[in-house]
């Protein structure tokens, strides 16, 4: 079995415990406005090429971004970092895009790290089939949780999708015991003021399991992607987020009883 991949990350330390490695696969459902990854979003290969400047001259690099790969070739990679998984409490970790488009091939990954006795964690926006995390969660450790508008008719509008399903797959992965921590990217001036954090606690709350919440701020690093790309950059010359104006958010969430990390 193949799928899509447009990168391999070793030594990843921010997509859950330990030292991990994080495999990133191609395919979206959403459409957010603020997307740092907006290579991700197709489910095929595409180009980037780049301006590269070396010794006063100019000259262009194509680089393909996703590649076809095999579950094997994937574990190959994997297996030489056990040592790393096993002394620091790392493992593997799923990411995008969306790695359920891809849901037979990510769920063999999951499978084989699994017989192998690695910790899985699958980073997710959650709009996916119920059947589909359901049987995700088979095999899935720790599922790192995106929500993003805590307003229906506002998440539809930012995302192009509907937040219902996402809510109504959280349940399900509660209800199933999965550790889930929530991850929320915060970007300025739509999903950053104060009655919209409390309405997402509000939510979380509702769904009674949850003990940890991340704050993802938005960083303008991906605006060259976009450009390079050909995409459109809904949020061009909004600014990166200081991480030091969500300090108020996090003590909020902290007085609610939530375990608080800024950053992923």
């Amino acid at each position: 079995m193949k799928g899509l991949v447009f990168d391999i990350k070793r030594f990843a330390v921010h997509d859950g415990p330990g030292i991990r490695t994080t495999i990133f696969l191609k395919g979206c459902p959403l459409n957010c406005w603020w997307c740092h990854n907006p290579e991700s979003q197709d489910v095929k290969s595409e180009m980037d090429v780049k301006q590269i400047l070396l010794d006063g001259y100019s000259y262009e690099k194509s680089e393909e971004i996703g590649k076809l790969i095999t579950v094997n070739e994937v574990m190959e990679m994997v297996e030489k970092d056990a040592v790393f998984f096993e002394e620091s409490g790392g493992g593997v970790t799923l990411s995008g895009g969306e790695p359920l488009m891809q849901k037979d091939f990510a769920i063999e990954i999951l499978r084989a790290c699994k017989a192998k006795g690695f910790h899985t964690s699958l980073d997710t926006c959650g709009y996916v089939n119920s059947e589909v995390i359901k049987n995700a969660a088979l095999f899935t450790d720790l599922f790192l949780y995106d929500l993003k508008h805590p307003d229906p008719i506002e998440h539809f509008k930012f995302t192009n999708a509907k937040l219902d399903l996402i809510l109504k797959n959280l349940q399900i992965l509660l209800g199933m015991n999965k550790q889930v921590v929530i991850r929320i990217p915060v970007i300025p001036g739509i999903n950053d003021q104060a009655e919209q954090f409390q309405k997402f606690i509000e939510i979380i709350k509702s769904i009674d399991g949850v003990q940890e919440v991340h704050f993802l701020p938005y960083h303008a690093l991906a605006n060259g992607k976009y450009s390079r790309l050909l995409k459109e950059n809904k949020l061009a010359g909004l600014k990166t987020l200081d991480k030091k104006e969500l300090f108020p958010a996090k003590k909020l969430f902290e007085e609610n009883g939530f375990t608080v990390k800024i950053g992923g």
